[in-house]
């Protein structure tokens, strides 16, 4: 079965987006934690919040993604922006024990000229000081584009990082399609290839989530700007060939395009069509 949801707007509270989810066909979402641009947040509604956790639970949806804000960055250069990285990951994993069991998505960081192995050591270090063994929550480190000083950008960077934390059980990675396209891993005339060289490098065990994006840039333009599903130049047939691809089945795929609701609803429709003929041609 294909696992499918987009991003959902969390401005109108918990419940209204798991029914939002179920208003397209979605039995999965993302949202942000919090102003993704910022880092403002509103107080927690425990009613809200356990009224979704029941919704999931008795409408067979599978685990769904919180994103923390863009501005978190793990391995910034000055301490404050570390130190807002550790508050927002902290109370973000504590609010997330009210939606138990699901994934908790964050870019590794940009290392600002620290280079890279500095950039893997303070993320790590991060992640080491904050996730414990109580939490009921597994944090995603997101495959990048590789622009600017991204760390993330290559495979290697994500299983170093994984590496060096204690509890690396609480780890896994989210795939995003067009930031690996875009970074020049060719999922369009390799697809199988790639995934091979993840599980050599990371492990398929590790991989929890896909976002679902068409790329507006060519192969390896280390860009990252996403397209709606087949209007990119990853295109409608190699997404086909991911969304039915057996070492990615049962995972939650989020739709991250640019679209409103009615967009999501309409690819999630091509997308379940698509992976249902598949399957019926065997």
């Amino acid at each position: 079965m294909l696992h499918i949801g987009c991003h959902l707007s969390s401005s109108k509270g918990f419940l209204h987006m798991g029914k939002a989810a179920q208003s397209i066909q979605a039995d999965t979402f993302q949202f942000f934690t919090r102003n993704p641009r910022g880092g403002a947040i509103k107080d927690l509604d425990e009613a809200d919040a356990a009224a979704l956790a029941r919704l999931l639970k008795d409408s067979g949806f599978t685990r769904i993604v919180a994103h923390a804000p863009y501005t978190l960055n793990a391995c910034g250069a000055e301490g404050r922006v570390r130190e807002f990285a550790r508050e927002v990951m902290r109370e973000d994993l504590r609010r997330m024990e009210y939606l138990p069991g699901n994934l908790y998505n964050i870019h590794p960081g940009s290392h600002v000229g620290q280079g890279i192995s500095r950039g893997v050591e303070l993320i790590a270090e991060l992640l080491n000081e904050l996730l414990d063994s109580a939490h009921a929550t597994t944090v995603l480190l997101e495959t990048m584009a590789g622009k600017g000083s991204e760390v993330g950008g290559r495979f290697e960077e994500l299983r170093d990082i994984l590496g060096m934390v204690c509890q690396s059980e609480k780890l896994g990675v989210c795939l995003d399609t067009c930031h690996v396209y875009d970074a020049g891993y060719d999922i369009v005339q390799d697809l199988d290839g790639v995934l091979s060289e993840f599980d050599t490098v990371i492990g398929l065990g590790r991989l929890k989530a896909v976002h679902l994006n068409d790329s507006k840039n060519p192969f390896g333009s280390r860009k990252d700007r996403h397209e709606v599903i087949g209007k990119g130049s990853i295109g409608l047939e190699a997404m086909t060939r991911i969304v039915v691809h057996p070492a990615l089945r049962g995972l939650p795929f989020i739709l991250e395009t640019p679209n409103e609701l009615p967009g999501y609803a309409a690819e999630i429709i091509l997308l379940r069509g698509l992976a249902d003929s598949t399957a019926a041609r065997g």
